[in-house]
């Protein structure tokens, strides 16, 4: 019941999207043909910019905006523009990504659009304590904008303590283990008025086991946060949804305020074709759409993907499931 791919002439992934102007705005990253073999740090997705795309009905025509940022024009950035997300404050449009600095560690940057088809100018510094990848924004009911991020192996998660220090020995396929380790998980930080920086310290959301009220543990790799953070609200309730990376399901956990606790509550989607699972939710007309990437259209290569969409529904519990009839 899946959507064809977005848009063919070029390779999308890791969609975020939002309802501004009675559309439906979407900010993939790019991917790109690369001779870099695969591997667990993430090296094969080298992607240059990025471009916003917008559509108002399922399965309708898409509009490419075209380019609306490049590596070339951030100065502090030097390889890898990954997965991105967009925010509306006050009539500004905010585009938040990730990317290495010259010293190779990943950190994310802003940059700023008096609309939501870009271009978007970056600030010449990435945001202050940032550090990680796949930011995620949210603007909940009250005008207050938050930051989720965060993914581990080749996003580096696990190599920052305390929010300050950075050990490039722990860099790759690492991450805590053991059953009775808790697991990582994703940050969060309040944003400040005018968007371009934290108002806060940046702390850890956790995500608890439904049964025993307990942070799930490292080696529960079915259920514990890898990365592609993303926020939705419905009614009145916080959905944390995320990637579970090397078992590339889409989990979901359900909490009472945007720094969580959250209870994990289920998947919303299996395995595609391809690595990587990295998504997003918005409700448009009255329906709630997921937007996810797979691997099909490049018959499985990996680091060339493409964003499809698919309705949600949710049950008296709210609980999430794929809608059957499109």
């Amino acid at each position: 019941m899946a959507s064809n791919p977005l848009v063919t002439h070029i390779y999308t992934a890791d969609p975020s999207a939002h309802v501004f102007e009675d559309k439906i705005y979407v900010y993939p990253s790019h991917d790109r043909e690369t001779d870099i073999k695969f591997n667990d740090n993430g090296d094969q997705y080298d992607m240059a910019d990025y471009h916003v795309l917008s559509l108002t009905e399922f399965n309708g025509p898409v509009t490419d905006h075209g380019v609306v940022l490049k590596t070339e024009d951030v100065p502090w950035v030097s390889k890898q523009l990954w997965a991105p997300d967009a925010a509306s404050k006050n009539g500004r449009y905010y585009l938040y990504f990730p990317a290495r600095d010259k010293q190779g560690i990943f950190r994310i940057g802003v940059a700023e659009s008096d609309k939501p088809s870009g271009p978007f100018k970056p600030d010449p510094e990435p945001i202050p304590g940032s550090y990680s990848i796949d930011p995620a924004s949210f603007v909940d009911d009250d005008n207050q904008a938050y930051l989720y991020f965060g993914g581990i192996w080749g996003g580096q998660l696990q190599c920052w303590k305390d929010n300050q220090t950075f050990d490039p020995s722990k860099s790759g396929p690492q991450e805590p283990t053991g059953a009775d380790v808790p697991a990582l998980s994703c940050r969060v930080a309040r944003l400040s008025e005018d968007m371009h920086s934290f108002a806060e310290e940046v702390r850890q959301i956790q995500v608890l086991d439904e049964q025993t009220g307990k942070p799930l543990m490292a080696d529960d790799h079915d259920r514990r946060f890898f990365e592609a953070p993303w926020m939705h609200k419905y009614n009145g309730k916080y959905y944390f949804s995320y990637s579970t990376g090397d078992t590339h399901f889409l989990a979901y956990a359900i909490g009472d305020l945007p720094y969580g606790p959250f209870t994990y509550s289920g998947r919303i989607l299996e395995p595609v074709v391809g690595w990587t699972t990295h998504h997003s939710i918005v409700q448009y007309k009255g329906k709630w759409y997921l937007f996810y990437h797979d691997c099909e259209l490049s018959k499985g290569v990996n680091h060339l993907r493409s964003v499809r969409m698919r309705e949600i529904v949710y049950d008296d519990q709210g609980k999430i499931s794929l809608a059957q009839k499109q």
